[in-house]
């Protein structure tokens, strides 16, 4: 994502503070007009998605995308599943990943890289509450380092 032509549309800060990120790698999805129109103008939530592998594909769930408002009758469902676009190959190393116990596919990031949208998949390893408390720790810890640098 370090190319000129990428513009970041939103991250998923929840799945970073709540799962360990294993691997990543690149996804299209597949929207309709109106839903790309809608990212653009970043009309989009998707703290709580997670993706699915059903039938040799993969689907994004719980991503709402708001309806666009010159949209009328092609707006869609804005929860509505949606289906990455990968590799045959990809989708069975996910799968076999996924299997193993306590993975889970996660959305990380949305993009556009040129004119096409694309999603960064993490294969996510959920974190317990006490890992939860140590990143907190290091953030604060961090922050009162910066404060401290700027004060001076």
């Amino acid at each position: 994502m370090t190319a000129s032509n990428t513009k970041t549309l939103a991250t998923n800060r929840k799945a970073f503070f709540n799962y360990f990120v294993e691997q990543s790698l690149e996804a299209g999805i597949e929207l309709c007009g109106t839903e790309v129109k809608s990212l653009r103008k970043g009309a989009m939530t998707f703290k709580d998605a997670w993706c699915e592998i059903t039938g040799g594909e993969v689907f994004i769930r719980n991503m709402h995308i708001s309806p666009y408002e010159q949209g009328n009758i092609f707006n869609r469902d804005p929860l509505r599943k949606r289906r990455l676009l990968l590799h045959r190959r990809e989708i069975r190393q996910l799968q076999v990943q996924v299997a193993q116990n306590g993975f889970t596919l996660i959305p990380l990031s949305i993009y556009l890289k040129g004119p096409r949208v694309k999603v960064q998949l993490g294969v996510c390893r959920g974190k317990k509450n006490y890992d939860k408390r140590e990143s907190v720790a290091k953030r604060d810890a961090a922050r009162d380092i910066d404060r401290a640098i700027k004060g001076h």
